[in-house]
């Protein structure tokens, strides 16, 4: 039996760890970690993947998933102040952060 793949929407970011920061870095961007457990509030939230390039070790990308754009719209709007709150925080742990974009899965 084939597994049914749904659409879902996925946020990709791109961040360069701060030298020295980069175990706080991973705890805090990390599939358990502030952001997640911030995400973990909206409906629709399906999990946050981090990745580091192998070739340069403080480059990362972070992609989250929701069932939906609205999905991410709805907890954006509701959670905005915390949002911006853990943002300035974890400022301190990168030298760099730019978004990919946001994409739709293809099922």
């Amino acid at each position: 039996m084939v597994p049914v793949r749904r659409a879902m929407h996925l946020i990709i970011w791109e961040f360069r760890a701060r030298a020295g920061r980069e175990d706080e870095f991973e705890r805090a961007y990390g599939p358990a970690g502030d952001w997640a457990r911030l995400f973990e509030r909206g409906d629709g939230y399906l999990g946050t993947e981090l990745l580091r390039d192998g070739d340069a070790g403080r480059r990362y990308v972070t992609i989250d998933r929701w069932a939906s754009r609205e999905a991410f719209e709805a907890f954006r709007a509701r959670w905005k102040k915390d949002y911006d709150d853990l943002d300035r925080r974890c400022e301190a742990l990168t030298e760099h952060e730019a978004p990919v974009g946001s994409f739709t899965s293809i099922p």
